[in-house]
This record gives structure tokens, C-alpha cells and sequence, in this order.
């Protein structure tokens, strides 16, 4: 009896070791089957999945990107970053995204705890992070803060298209020629519109040279293409504006026989439509030159719903009603 137990013994020891030996083999061929698969996945048949708040930067995203991105972008057309609520919706397309960008410089103030949080468990990068800080304008009312409309200079806007481009070759080194070649060329278009800007704001008469909108988002607009910018209400839509706001910037349009003043397709019209009947008590007729995109690009498919279309828009408006 113990003899033919041995024998069992050493014959279940050898079965079981065939039966290893086998599954190590499958597990070895499923290795070297799934290796490349996921290799190849790393260079470049992964979507990468990206989130951002406003439609100017999903815009360098999705030029910088290509198709190696997925682009998820929060705020659309017409919609005020400074007064915006993150929805569970929101919160969910930053949780599953692999990199989130966004502006910074308290743009989207009611999201900035949410973007603290979430940069301890992955990549959450604004993109005016290297813009430096001497580059930077002020906020008259929050003088320890800078004013974060940093794109309406075209020429301090390629630094966020460089951001985006850093950021997402450290994600995926693989893809860096991509993100290097996109990056350039979409720079390239930037530098042409700054120079189109330029001489487009210049062929202004210079006493005409006067940008009257809702709300001080054009300071770096005015430094860059030399124009004079007034505005009722401060950097933030979320500060207010009072009565005697109203009546200096009406002082203003009579006093320098201003001929127009611009709607922005983020802010209230309110606003601009109680100046211009406060100039027209003092018999002053003022119109509206058009509507200015500012916080907000326009709708997705029109010109105006890409970054170098909105700048464009935004020149040619203002030459047309003030020159």
C-alpha cells in the first residue's frame, strides 16, 4: 500500500509539473503577443484623453495634438469663465481625462479647487505657467493678482501653445516629432496674425484709436496693438458696476466724440446699452460696433469658433467701426 502511494505520488508530481510547464509556455506566448500590442499602443495608436475649460485652448490643443488627442472642452460658445459652476458632468470628464489644461491666473475662479485637488493624482497644467511674470498685467482692483486674458496678445499666446506642447510630450515622448511639428506651424500662424493685427489696429486714425466694451478683458489687446481700452465693468464680470461707472465712461465717449462701443458675446448687453443712452441725454450718439468675442470664441463650425478666427473677427470689427 505505501509503495503504490509513492508511486501515485510521483506520478500526480509529474502530471502537475507537464501541466506547469504547459501554462508557463501559454503565459510566455501570451507575453510576447501582448508586448507589442502595447507597445504599439504607446506610440501612437492611444487617443490620449484631454480636458480643458476654455475654447481657446482646446483649440491649441487640437493643433498641437492632431489625431493622437481627444479633446473634451467644458465652457462653449458664449459662456463666462469668471462666473462658471462645474457640474458633476464637469467633474467627471476631469477625473477620466489622462492631462487637463486650463489658464490659470484665477480665470476660472469657481474651478480652481477643483483643479488644486485633482493635480495630486495627475497631470492638471495651466497653461500661462511659464509666462513670465513681468509679461503679466495687473488687475487695478486685485492688485496681488494678474489679469489672465492673456490671449488677446497673439505673440504672448504661443507661449501656452508651447505649454501644451511640453505637457503633452511628457506624457508621450513617443509622439514628440508630432507634437514639435504641429506646435511649429500652428506658431507660425499665430506670428502672421499678430502681425495682421498690428497693422490692421494701425491704419486707425489714432485719435479714433479707442476700444469702449463691457468688461476690462482687452488690456493686453491694447498694449499689444496700441489701442486705448475702456471698459464699465473691472477684469472679473463678478465685480459689479454702479451708476457712477456708467457715468464716466459716458463723460468719456462725449468728451472724445467716440462714434462706437462693443458688445461682448460672453457678458450681458445691459451694460453697454445704458452708456449709450447716457450719451444720447448728453446728445451724443453712439452705436455698436459689433460684438467682440472675448472670454468665450464663437460656435463650434463658424471661423469665429477657432482661435486665429476669433482674433481676426475681433480686428476686423474694430477697424470697421472705428476707423
Amino acid at each position: 500500500m505505501g509503495l503504490f502511494r509513492n508511486k501515485l505520488f510521483r506520478h500526480l508530481v509529474i502530471v502537475y509539473g507537464l501541466l506547469g510547464s504547459i501554462l508557463l509556455a501559454g503565459c510566455g506566448a501570451f507575453s510576447e503577443s501582448a508586448s507589442p500590442s502595447v507597445q504599439t499602443e504607446y506610440q501612437g495608436d492611444k487617443k490620449w484623453k484631454v480636458t480643458t475649460t476654455i475654447g481657446m485652448i482646446a483649440d491649441i490643443t487640437k493643433n498641437v495634438g492632431g489625431d493622437k488627442v481627444e479633446v473634451t472642452q467644458l465652457m462653449g460658445a458664449g459662456v463666462d469663465p469668471h462666473l462658471y459652476k462645474a457640474s458633476q458632468g464637469d467633474i467627471k470628464r476631469i477625473e477620466e481625462a489622462d492631462i487637463v489644461f486650463y489658464n490659470g491666473l484665477h480665470l476660472e475662479g469657481k474651478m480652481t479647487e477643483i483643479f488644486e485637488k485633482m493635480e495630486k493624482h495627475k497631470p492638471v497644467i495651466p497653461v500661462s505657467k511659464n509666462v513670465p511674470k513681468d509679461l503679466l498685467l495687473g488687475d487695478p482692483t486685485y492688485p496681488d493678482q494678474a489679469d489672465p486674458h492673456i490671449w488677446f496678445d497673439v505673440s504672448l499666446w504661443r507661449m501656452a501653445v508651447e505649454q501644451v506642447r511640453d505637457s503633452l510630450i511628457e506624457i508621450d515622448p513617443v509622439n514628440k516629432t508630432t507634437y514639435e511639428t504641429n506646435a511649429s506651424a500652428y506658431i507660425k500662424e499665430l506670428d502672421n496674425m499678430h502681425e495682421y493685427a498690428k497693422a490692421q489696429i494701425a491704419s486707425i486714425p489714432k485719435e479714433q484709436r479707442v476700444l469702449v466694451t463691457a468688461h476690462d478683458a482687452f488690456a493686453y489687446f491694447g498694449k499689444a496693438y496700441d489701442i486705448e481700452v475702456s471698459a464699465l465693468q473691472g477684469i472679473s464680470t463678478a465685480s459689479e458696476y454702479g451708476l457712477k461707472d456708467v457715468q464716466k465712461l459716458v463723460d468719456q465717449l462725449v468728451d472724445t466724440k467716440i462714434k462706437a462701443v462693443f458688445v461682448e458675446s460672453s457678458v450681458s448687453k445691459r451694460s453697454i446699452e445704458a452708456v449709450i443712452e447716457g450719451a444720447a441725454a448728453k446728445n451724443h450718439q453712439v452705436v455698436i460696433g459689433g460684438e467682440l468675442f472675448s472670454d468665450a470664441m464663437g460656435n463650434p463650425g463658424t471661423p469665429e469658433g477657432t482661435y486665429l478666427g476669433m482674433v481676426k473677427h475681433n480686428v476686423d470689427s474694430i477697424v470697421s467701426a472705428l476707423k
